[in-house]
């Protein structure tokens, strides 16, 4: 397992439905390590703390090997930048990470780095903003039809995080799995 990228955000606003909309999605990559904090990686800015930031929500990882479908399916919507590379942060995430899935991970479980530990505290849902930043207004519905949430992870031991590093993955309880978090919640929200 392997951290692929790391990424921080400014905040800015975006246009949806005619509404200026805060957002932290627009995501670049940071060459070094990274400081990962108990409110989340340094330099890293949240639009919204009432869903993302915080101690429970400190980073968000997304795992590599969903991006072929979403390249896919921005093709075939015909999102204008469709033939380009989605470029790593593309999803919002902090960590690119590859070899570690949702239906992988359980609530407690721990990614261990050389320097830092970061607990799985819960799933990413999706919202009007990913819709947005994908450019097609299904985005949310695939998103939650796949359950490739990506994950949120709270920093238990403060350290840095960098590009190329690997990780160890320490189960914890094995309670609740993320991706079954992900789909109870999505049909909580339906009820």
């Amino acid at each position: 397992m392997q951290v692929l990228s790391t990424h921080i955000a400014t905040a800015r606003e975006i246009e949806i439905n005619g509404c200026r909309v805060p957002t932290g999605f627009n995501k670049r990559s940071v060459s070094g390590p990274v400081e990962a904090h108990a409110l989340g990686p340094l330099g890293d800015e949240q639009a919204d703390l009432s869903v993302h930031g915080g101690l429970g929500k400190a980073v968000y990882a997304y795992p590599i090997e969903h991006y072929p479908f979403w390249q896919t399916v921005r093709a075939q919507a015909r999102v204008a930048e469709w033939n380009d590379p989605l470029p790593h942060g593309f999803m919002g995430e902090d960590l690119t990470i590859r070899g570690l899935l949702e239906n992988q991970v359980c609530i407690g479980d721990v990614l261990r780095f050389a320097n830092c530990e970061l607990a799985v505290s819960g799933p990413r849902f999706p919202d009007l903003k990913f819709n947005a930043v994908m450019g097609f207004n299904q985005a949310a519905k695939l998103m939650a039809a796949n359950a490739w949430c990506g994950f949120y992870l709270a920093v238990r031991v403060p350290g840095t995080v960098e590009a190329g590093e690997t990780f160890e993955l320490i189960h914890g309880p094995r309670e609740v799995g993320i991706t079954e978090l992900f789909r109870s919640q999505l049909a909580g929200q339906k009820n």
